[in-house]
């Protein structure tokens, strides 16, 4: 969030921050209202994302019923792009990481970004082997406690002794405003697990309304963003990095523990992340190769897609410009688009689709294309920009 703000400036920054924050939660709010709708329509008790789109389209407009299955490719496809391109951000958030430690710790042998991506990739490969979910706990509980604690280090070192004046600007040229929503989009969107977190709520009608787990903690989020992103900029300005862990000082113990710390956490969180894409790949594999050779596929597919993610990283081993890539692309897919067509398409035949639905949806969806262009051209850019003066 400190990097979005370096695009942005503070004060549209700051509205922006919640405007991300509204439409974010809007877009869970309809799809998941959708679900509620289409489970009572099939009384079926719960419905994954992919289920709800797809069944959306069955039970819809006539015209649009061949197009169902396409529709769950499409969700599956968004799902697993969200996944793998988040993955690849973690794949250079831990290079970087180790490269600050051993920068420090061993200054006769710099090594680059790159190096270390490939460093990383036999012991991502080794841990993507893992299959099942509950072995993951673990790891996840072990994640969770690393993230409290360089949580709390990156607060003391953010919030300490801030510069006067700042580097920080109140508004930055408009050309940069495109990576900030794309970078905002990428931090805040969570949709993907949504319908997993709701269908598994003893009370699941909690979950919206008013106040709501969702409203609650959407609030809790964006002022969370809003206030490291603000102080994480006034502290250091244009040097800010894609992690603000990264701008931590290089020859301090507490900073060098909290980046070994965000790195073996974010390590864990990889196969975490690669369980749910892994998941939607073999389900579409797996009737197509024998059984014989179910072990050895697996193998091979998440060796592939661990290969893929370390390949991306390398490609593009700037962390802050391939988080706004894959926010536009595939966040901005999946948080927006998704939720915006379904809704329509549900609501289609239905006497409570309106003139003001219509229009609300149309404005979403000329928002996400502001996104998806402006995102991808100004990522792109900076990208051959960066890399073509190397």
């Amino acid at each position: 969030m400190p990097m979005a703000f370096k695009n942005i400036g503070l004060i549209p920054g700051s509205i922006g921050t919640v405007v991300v924050a509204v439409i974010a939660t809007h877009c869970v709010h309809i799809l998941v209202s959708t679900s509620r709708d289409v489970c009572k329509a099939t009384k079926t008790p719960s419905l994954s994302y992919t289920d709800t789109c797809e069944t959306v389209f069955k039970i819809g407009p006539r015209k649009l019923r061949p197009y169902s299955l396409h529709v769950r490719y499409f969700v599956d496809a968004a799902m697993a792009g969200v996944c793998l391109g988040g993955t690849s951000v973690y794949v250079i958030f831990i290079a970087s990481s180790l490269k600050d430690i051993f920068d420090h710790l061993t200054p006769q042998h710099i090594l680059s970004v790159e190096i270390y991506c490939c460093i990383l990739l036999l012991p991502l490969i080794i841990i993507t082997q893992i299959r099942y979910l509950k072995f993951l706990v673990p790891f996840s509980l072990f994640s969770n406690l690393c993230l409290i604690v360089t949580f709390g280090i990156t607060c003391y070192y953010t919030f300490h002794d801030i510069p006067t004046p700042s580097e920080a600007k109140l508004v930055v040229d408009i050309s940069r405003w495109p990576l900030f929503l794309s970078t905002a989009i990428f931090a805040m969107e969570g949709i993907n697990v949504v319908m997993p977190v709701e269908n598994e709520m003893a009370k699941p009608e909690k979950f919206l309304g008013c106040p709501g787990v969702l409203n609650f903690t959407m609030i809790f989020v964006a002022v969370l963003y809003g206030v490291v992103g603000i102080f994480g900029y006034l502290k250091y300005g244009n040097e800010v990095m894609g992690s603000v862990t990264i701008n931590l000082p290089q020859d301090e113990i507490l900073a060098l523990i909290a980046k070994f710390l965000v790195a073996i956490a974010v390590f864990f969180t990889y196969c975490l992340q690669m369980y749910a894409p892994m998941d939607i790949i073999w389900t579409r594999l797996k009737p197509h190769i024998g059984s014989g050779y179910h072990n050895s596929a697996q193998i091979l597919l998440r060796t592939l897609s661990v290969v893929l993610t370390v390949v991306l990283a390398i490609a593009i081993p700037d962390l802050g410009l391939l988080i706004g890539l894959v926010g536009a692309i595939f966040f901005s897919t999946l948080g927006i688009l998704i939720p915006v067509i379904v809704q329509t398409v549900h609501k289609w035949n239905k006497t409570s689709l309106s003139s003001y639905l219509l229009w609300k949806n149309g404005c979403l969806l000329i928002i996400y294309f502001i996104v998806l262009i402006s995102g991808c051209y100004s990522a792109v850019r900076d990208i051959l920009i960066k890399y073509s003066s190397m």
